[in-house]
């Protein structure tokens, strides 16, 4: 569980609320004729933008944004050299059917158990990085529509509460319920937008990168084991994923140890 995502995107609304609830009737924010026009006009225009396969699909895309887990970078090169190291004792026949953390991982060593070059296996573990980059990417997409559509169908909204109430200047008491649909339809879109839509997208375009990362960590040590190279030299390979800080933490480890 992403407790970044469930604190800040309930703590938001929470914090909202709180300000609802301790000004004026909290009932007053609660128009369904505003709701109707912001929430189905929104993910009606986005659905045009998608196709159905697509706009469902990042809904279930979204869950990543709140339950994601890749391994550590420091355990992942850790985990590949030990691959790398059986792989040049005993042949990559040794590491047939091993468990590992990744499926993506797994996929890259029944490639080198059957015996394909480095070539090929770069290129096929490629095209699946990509694929799966395409796919985070139709979900983010889909948030960041919402985001742009959000705010404009409350500003629709408001049009309409606006006319409405021209149109009924004569009668004071529809002036009040014209008015909540124009400023409601407003609060509702700049919500959506900015405490849900928004961060969503904004977290999903950050797993796609964090993932995209990590295969590409895995690709390049497959292709190297696959090559027969040394597994201390796959190592400091691998160590150019590491941020700075965890660098420097390795060469501190280093230092004591020798």
């Amino acid at each position: 569980m992403d407790f970044a995502t469930l604190i800040g995107l309930v703590g938001a609304i929470l914090l909202i609320s709180s300000a609802i609830i301790l000004g004026a009737s909290p009932g007053m924010f609660i128009n369904p004729p505003s709701l109707l026009i912001v929430i189905g006009g929104t993910l009606l225009v986005v659905l045009a933008k998608f196709s159905l396969a697509q706009f469902f699909d990042a809904f279930k895309v979204a869950a990543r944004a709140f339950k994601f887990k890749l391994p550590e970078t420091q355990a992942s090169i850790e985990e590949l050299v030990e691959i790398a190291s059986i792989a040049r004792k005993v042949g990559v026949l040794g590491i047939e059917g091993r468990e590992v953390s990744s499926p993506f991982l797994s996929q890259g060593i029944q490639m080198l158990v059957d015996g394909q070059d480095g070539n090929t296996i770069k290129q096929l573990l490629n095209k699946e990085r990509l694929m799966t980059l395409e796919h985070n990417r139709s979900g983010t997409k889909v948030f960041t529509a919402m985001a742009d559509v959000a705010p404009a169908m409350g500003m629709i909204g408001t049009l309409i509460g606006l006319v409405q109430m021209l149109s009924n200047m004569e009668d004071p008491k529809s002036i009040g319920p014209a008015m909540a649909v124009a400023l409601l339809t407003t609060l509702y879109g700049a919500m959506i937008a900015t405490m849900i839509a928004t961060p969503i997208a904004d977290k999903l375009s950050l797993r796609m990168t964090e993932e995209a990362r990590m295969q590409s960590l895995y690709i390049d040590a497959l292709v190297a084991i696959q090559e027969g190279t040394n597994p201390r030299i796959i190592e400091q390979m691998l160590s150019s994923y590491l941020s700075p800080k965890e660098r420097a933490r390795n060469g501190d480890a280093e230092t004591a140890g020798g």
